[in-house]
């Protein structure tokens, strides 16, 4: 694998600039016919590491996090629908719609990895949430997001019951914020170059073709 270009992804499967920026980077990854030359990982973030089981309105978690006023939240998510449509992802806002907590889902996606169907599973969680819904905090809903993609679901959810697995998830979140990341989504290439938010192509292509010159 020495001779791809290492793209590790930190994220969260409710945030919506994270399906943006990856839509975008797999655009530049097609423009440039990378895609037998780079190795994606997904990498944990929480963006809410705190919220409870119940999880919390969008609206008012964009108020009290944000400051954001209705208008401004319907605003976002107009916007955001457009952007989605840039990168042929539907986002389906609702009323009642909440933010949950997704420390299982991050377990999982560890999970997923080992079976090589990480990212898989992470498209289809930000479609579950996003598009279709579904409450990926919910272990039913999970169990079955795992089914469709393939994976076992009996053995992957027995993680969520392992103390390692989520000493390993808060490790990682721990290794990647002391390098730096405050916010996602982040996107590092081969461990050293960077780049925050969700990127145009044209920022992708560039450092993409850098990365390929010191390959």
């Amino acid at each position: 694998m020495s001779n791809k270009i290492k793209i590790d992804i930190i994220s969260d499967v409710v945030c919506p600039w994270c399906i943006i920026g990856y839509g975008n980077l797999k655009k530049a990854i097609t423009e440039l016919a990378l895609e037998d030359k780079v190795e994606i990982e997904w990498q944990p973030f929480e963006l809410n590491p705190n919220m409870p089981l119940e999880g919390e309105e969008l609206s008012a978690h964009s108020a009290r996090k944000y400051g954001s006023t209705p208008e401004s939240s319907a605003k976002f998510r107009t916007e955001m629908t457009a952007h989605g449509k840039t990168v042929d992802f539907d986002f389906n806002f609702f009323e009642g719609m909440k933010i949950v907590n997704t420390r299982d889902a991050h377990i999982l996606l560890e999970y997923a990895k080992s079976q090589g169907k990480q990212t898989a599973l992470k498209l289809r969680l930000f479609s579950a949430f996003f598009t279709e819904k579904k409450d990926v905090s919910d272990r039913e809903i999970l169990a079955q997001e795992l089914a469709v993609v393939g994976l076992n679901v009996e053995e992957a959810m027995a993680k969520l019951q392992s103390n390692q697995a989520i000493e390993t998830l808060i490790d990682q979140e721990s290794y990647w914020q002391k390098l730096g990341v405050s916010s996602v989504p982040t996107v590092v290439f081969n461990g050293k170059s960077a780049l925050a938010g969700a990127q145009p192509v044209e920022a992708f292509i560039q450092i993409l073709v850098e990365q390929l010159k010191n390959t």
